[in-house]
């Protein structure tokens, strides 16, 4: 996401999620991110409230009429109103809270009607002092909605919509002959700035896809589409201030399969293999293609037993389930090592231990469970659940 320390909730409602939708295929994290970055750029925001009101501030003092009156009330209290509800809307995300984001974008579009409806009335005054005020201050905010908004580009285009189509009307209705060459200018001009608005957008949501897939590769196994070893072990890391079993899980005889039936055969193996151990592993943690024929677990507040029984699971599911590939019937067997370490016991030493436990159900026999010894808690559990296991699993 862009912003990473904050998660924006979506807009709810049917209309407010058409105006923030990006207009192209993108995933729920892309849209999240799109929707975090309307409520940053926090300079423009500031600099476009602050120039409204201080240009409907002028215009009143200088004809302090009822209209211009209400325009400038109208305005500081919209003002004060949003940036009230990005500080809410900040706090919220800061606290993982849901965040009032249908009504940040109607916010956003009243602000814009107002810009608007200062311009036309400026307009129909006859003092083309503060017509030319209002008609500047507007196509000022041009540039700060496009770029402040462009993530969603039906809304940057019904702003600027907003705040630029009321002065093209008023200056039809103004019975001035060169305002209507502002007339004409006006649409092409909104053409233009919304072709813009929608051009970025399709470039930046191309540019974080990119930016995603690439994370994705760096991440994951191609292969099999699991985390690859390094994500594995940075996430073991991360939890490295909870109790965590690691269970090691090995393909028997893996190299016979791809000497016996081609490498083809062999991927195909792996990827169903490894779907069958994630579908038997992952409620427990994060499952991983660990390297060659060889997956891991980790799984943080996980215990030993529950760990031990969910192997047990897989190891007699794959051994019964003969793996059709390219036409093949493939039987294979697994071997696990389990291994567990208390809260900031070391990430290497669990390994360490998972890995002599694998190497030592290979040497046993294969198509088995070993469970390493550990200095603290799981004791008698685990230890029952091996010794269960290596009379029931063979």
């Amino acid at each position: 996401m862009m912003y990473k320390d904050r998660a924006f909730s979506l807009p709810k409602s049917r209309l407010m999620r058409w105006f923030a939708d990006p207009n192209q295929d993108a995933p729920f994290e892309i849209r999240a991110a799109l929707i975090s970055s309307l409520y940053g750029t926090l300079p423009i925001f500031i600099g476009g409230v602050a120039n409204t009101v201080l240009v409907s501030a002028v215009i009143a003092a200088r004809r302090p009429e009822p209209a211009f009156l209400a325009w400038f009330v109208f305005e500081v209290l919209l003002c004060l109103a949003r940036t009230c509800l990005i500080l809410i809307a900040y706090k919220a995300a800061d606290e993982a809270r849901e965040t009032p984001t249908d009504l940040y974008l109607v916010l956003a579009l009243v602000w814009a009607a107002s810009v608007g409806a200062g311009g036309f009335i400026s307009l129909l005054s006859g003092d083309w002092v503060i017509a030319a005020l209002a008609c500047l201050s507007s196509a000022a905010m041009m540039g700060g909605i496009c770029f402040r908004n462009f993530a969603a580009p039906r809304l940057a285009t019904a702003m600027m919509v907003l705040s630029f189509g009321p002065i093209c009307l008023g200056a039809v209705l103004s019975g001035e002959l060169i305002m209507l060459l502002t007339a004409l200018q006006i649409p092409f001009y909104l053409y233009a700035m919304s072709k813009a608005v929608y051009r970025l957008s399709a470039m930046l949501v191309s540019t974080m896809r990119a930016e995603r897939d690439s994370d994705q590769q760096a991440r994951h196994d191609e292969l099999t589409g699991l985390p690859n070893r390094r994500f594995l072990m940075k996430a073991a890391q991360d939890s490295a201030a909870l109790p965590m079993v690691m269970a090691l899980v090995d393909i028997d005889h893996f190299k016979s399969v791809n000497d016996t039936y081609g490498h083809q055969v062999g991927d195909i193996v792996l990827q169903k293999i490894g779907r069958m151990i994630t579908a038997h592993l992952a409620t427990f943690g994060m499952v991983a293609r660990f390297g060659g024929e060889e997956f891991a677990l980790i799984a943080p507040e996980a215990s030993v037993h529950e760990v031990v029984q969910a192997v047990r699971g897989l190891l007699e599911e794959v051994e019964k389930t003969p793996i059709q590939a390219a036409g093949q019937r493939v039987q294979v067997t697994l071997s696990a090592g389990i291994a567990y370490c208390g809260p900031g016991e070391g990430l290497e030493q669990v390994y360490s231990a998972a890995d002599t436990s694998l190497y030592l159900a290979k040497r046993s026999g294969r198509n088995r469970i070993e469970v390493a010894e550990w200095s603290r808690k799981a004791g008698s559990d685990a230890g029952e659940s091996r010794r269960g296991l290596r009379r029931e699993v063979s």
